[in-house]
């Protein structure tokens, strides 16, 4: 059975990589030429599943994240992410900011392109993460704030309320957040002085 790439399967950034024969629909191939996101096809002898960084999301959750945090890696998955699960590892209590700091450097340092973090209100996990420079992190909770977050202020990493969306709520806001394109234009300079102020209120 073929493959099939919908636009929900297309990255921010990078290059999809599929094996001749994918099945691409043309939301997809629209999405990704306005992104900038080349489709190559390979031979599908020699095709891996990509596991470079622009093809890898690290997500983490606290304990009252975990339950859902670990229903959504098989949807990154499902996407054609590869998916850098950094804890928690089971329902033990652990401290979100320690959580949201090792995602946030994951996506700073390249080693990912995005980040997932669920705690039990999405809350305090967006505000540890944007405690690192260079990281936009936006706790979302319907499909109207995914999309504003990506497409007006091209946030790296989403948040979510482990406690506060049910599994479907997530998952659709989840969708939404990696379908929605950067819009750029008029938007950038505002991004550029959320990026100013990282520098000029340094302690």
């Amino acid at each position: 059975m073929p493959i099939v790439i919908t636009a929900a399967d297309v990255p921010l950034n990078g290059v999809i990589e599929v094996p001749r024969g994918t099945i691409i629909t043309p939301s997809a191939r629209e999405l990704a030429r306005d992104r900038g996101v080349p489709i190559v096809e390979v031979d599908p002898v020699a095709f891996q599943p990509a596991r470079e960084p622009h093809r890898t999301v690290a997500i983490g959750s606290d304990h009252g994240g975990f339950r859902m945090k670990e229903a959504l890696k098989p949807v990154l998955s499902s996407m054609g992410y590869h998916v850098d699960d950094i804890g928690a590892f089971d329902e033990r209590s652990v401290d979100y900011p320690d959580i949201a700091e090792k995602v946030s450097l994951a996506v700073k340092g390249g080693a990912a392109f995005a980040g997932v973090i669920v705690d039990g209100a999405g809350i305090g996990s967006a505000m540890a993460a944007n405690k690192i420079p260079g990281i936009r992190a936006a706790l979302c909770y319907d499909r109207a704030s995914a999309r504003n977050s990506c497409e007006h202020n091209h946030a790296n990493v989403l948040t979510l309320g482990g406690r506060m969306l049910t599994q479907s709520q997530a998952e659709e806001v989840l969708r939404t957040w990696f379908a929605t394109p950067w819009g750029g234009g008029r938007h950038q300079g505002r991004i550029d002085k959320i990026t100013a102020l990282e520098g000029k209120h340094k302690s």
